[in-house]
């Protein structure tokens, strides 16, 4: 039997490609063989390092917060960790997802061995001249490289594989990467501080409300169907529609203008609209699967964090401090560490459950969050709980690292 009859549709198109080629060094899935296994995916180079950074990073912002030290590279304490965390961490996680998910896409071949070797020695380029090299311009050329050569991999892949319909993600890597130069831009005085953390912000909250919701109600979906229950995650429908137009509409206006009035109530719509829909997903229903729920919780802080950081443009007392946290180290830190568990498993060939290193590892960065969202609020404990918030986040992902480096690294399980 041959390996096309076996395969999925994705893998057989993978096939077909190979022998057109004349590639022969790949298996059948499309990875070349002939190199260690963590070269042979996106996501696990990416994944890995994307955790082991997060895991260090924020507690090295916490000895420069309270010590006062200033990085040698070209941005100040402050800046550095927000830049770090946007386009260091999160920037690899994309990469990791994003280079994963385009085989699945289009049928084409994966990117690994040396051109993904060569892709993590930019991010890890980007991570060293934002850290240590004093020219803001040279930091400025090391660190966009990485993002330009990811969004540039992606439009071949869209074109190439005429794969129309996830055009609008390629869009929002592209927009991604331009926010890297537009937050160094601010950093020579060129542009206004903000712009590019808010424009990064934007894309990132419109992909997680777009991808998770393509991802959240199939998976439970799925698992339902699986348990024998009958009620399902509703069908894609209007409140979807209009949940996705606010939240798009609202992170245009708030990264154009911060203060408006008008964006922050179309925010707080789009947060209110992304609730009703994860309503209609069922979610209550997989308490008993922890790596299901997970997907819940990152969009139920997805849904908060917009409802929050509208509500801060429209009063005073809220700090938007909090509301940027609730998006990031609540929304994007649970979302990203749930897929990167699931999807590490599934794409190595494992079962895809949450052990015990696992679930605490959920537990950590969700109370991690919460009190990193509620530190404004803490007055003379401040220091106490933003330090505390920030050791149980770091945990969580220094944790995934530990836990899953041997799957990463190893070689896919054998069914």
């Amino acid at each position: 039997m041959s390996a096309e009859t076996v395969l999925p549709q994705a893998d057989r198109s993978v096939v077909r490609t190979q022998r057109k080629a004349g590639d022969f060094s790949r298996d059948g899935r499309g990875r070349i063989s002939s190199m260690p296994p963590i070269l042979q995916y996106g996501f696990r180079p990416f994944f890995f390092l994307a955790a082991l950074y997060a895991g260090l990073a924020i507690p090295a912002w916490l000895w420069m917060y309270f010590s006062g030290y200033a990085p040698p590279g070209p941005f100040p304490g402050l800046y550095w960790h927000s830049h770090e965390m946007l386009f260091g961490y999160l920037g690899a996680v994309l990469a990791g997802f994003i280079l994963t998910a385009i085989p699945n896409w289009t049928g084409r071949l994966p990117l690994s061995g040396w051109p993904l070797a060569g892709l993590v020695l930019l991010w890890l380029a980007g991570r060293i001249a934002c850290a240590a090299v004093a020219n803001p311009a040279v930091a400025l050329a090391l660190d966009i490289a990485f993002p330009a050569v990811l969004a540039l991999s992606v439009w071949r892949e869209v074109v190439a594989g005429r794969n129309w319909k996830n055009a609008p993600v390629a869009v929002m890597i592209t927009l991604f990467g331009a926010a890297n130069a537009l937050d160094h831009a601010a950093n020579l005085d060129l542009l206004p501080h903000g712009l590019g953390t808010r424009l990064a912000l934007g894309v990132i909250a419109m992909l997680l409300a777009l991808i998770g919701g393509r991802i959240v109600p199939s998976f439970t979906r799925n698992w339902l169907v699986k348990t024998g229950e009958t009620r399902l995650p509703a069908s894609f429908g209007h409140i979807d529609k209009a949940a996705l137009a606010a939240t798009a509409v609202g992170a245009a206006l708030w990264a154009a203008a911060p203060e408006s009035p008008v964006a922050g109530v179309v925010l707080a719509l789009a947060g209110i609209l992304l609730a009703a829909r994860l309503a209609r997903w069922q979610g209550h229903r997989t308490l008993s699967e922890p790596i299901l729920l997970i997907l819940h919780v990152g969009y139920a802080w997805l849904a908060v964090a917009l409802v929050l950081l509208g509500s801060s443009a429209l009063v005073d007392a809220l700090p938007q401090t909090a509301a940027l946290h609730a998006l990031t180290a609540g929304a994007v830190g649970t979302m990203t560490l749930a897929v990167m568990t699931r999807a590490s498993l599934g794409h190595t060939g494992r079962q895809i459950v949450a052990d015990r290193v696992v679930v605490a590892a959920y537990i950590a960065v969700t109370a991690g969050a919460v009190l990193r969202v509620a530190a404004p609020l803490a007055q003379d404990w401040y220091g106490h709980v933003l330090a505390c918030g920030g050791a149980l986040w770091s945990l969580a992902f220094l944790l995934f690292a530990i836990r899953y480096a041997p799957i990463l690294w190893g070689r896919r399980a054998v069914a």
